[in-house]
């Protein structure tokens, strides 16, 4: 049986402050590093050798994985990073608090702006400097590939090519594959893998930092998928995602 585990990185400083975060490249919190030390050792306790590793562009998602491989003494895993692992860009919401952005546009606005499939946040300006034409990471990226704002399908659209042809494939090769990246670019994934409707995906919050197991067959063919850990935990910390857009 094969494995992929997909990993949400530990908190952010901005996830702690209850911020959109988006392409922002915000750090780890001191919570974030004990999430993703938690994880690696969970990991190590399941029996897991990766064979390679994903990861996105922005630090919070890189410095997690390389947590969890030190914790796992798998240091030397192969690594490879794609701007298309990168966070669902939230426009010109970037860098406000959620919290106080539903106490002035209401619940159910920032609901959509976080959750629903379709809908985007207003975009950055080209001049806007968090515009990422200005980012040079992604100096080697057509200017036209570069969102200033995205929806989930929009997500989904940069993502699972890269799933589909780097992912899937090098899991032919390896027994074993890990992927850490970002709530949204891994909710496109969960979505695709296990068929869940435009309209479901909207209620599936992934915690921060708590592995998640898909299982394939030989003809890599998704057959099991499950969260390792306490199931009580894991579904408060679902509930605590699902409260941060609302005003409490």
């Amino acid at each position: 049986m094969k494995k992929v585990v997909l990993l949400r990185h530990g908190e952010s400083t901005w996830n702690r402050e209850n911020r959109f975060t988006g392409w922002t490249d915000v750090d780890l919190s001191e919570k974030g590093v004990a999430e993703a030390e938690k994880a690696g050792l969970l990991l190590r306790e399941e029996g897991f050798l990766f064979g390679h590793a994903y990861t996105s562009y922005l630090k919070r998602a890189v410095k997690t994985l390389g947590v969890v491989l030190d914790k796992l003494d798998q240091d030397w895993v192969p690594v490879s990073k794609s701007w298309r692992l990168n966070e669902k860009h939230y426009g010109s919401l970037q860098g406000l608090n959620k919290k106080e952005t539903a106490e002035k546009y209401g619940d159910e606005q920032v609901h959509i702006w976080r959750r629903s499939y379709d809908v985007a946040p207003a975009p950055l300006g080209e001049e806007d400097p968090r515009n990422p034409r200005f980012d040079p990471r992604y100096a080697g990226i057509p200017d036209a590939a570069l969102p200033r704002t995205e929806s989930l399908k929009d997500t989904v659209a940069r993502t699972m090519p890269y799933w589909e042809c780097e992912i899937l494939p090098a899991l032919a090769r390896h027994d074993e594959l890990l992927v850490v990246a970002h709530g949204n670019s891994l909710r496109g994934i969960i979505k695709n893998l296990k068929g869940i409707s435009d309209e479901a995906i909207s209620e599936f919050n992934l915690p921060t930092a708590v592995p998640y197991v898909f299982e394939f067959d030989e003809g890599l063919g998704c057959v099991k998928d499950y969260f390792l850990g306490d199931p009580a935990e894991i579904a408060s910390l679902m509930e605590a995602v699902a409260n941060q857009g609302r005003r409490g």
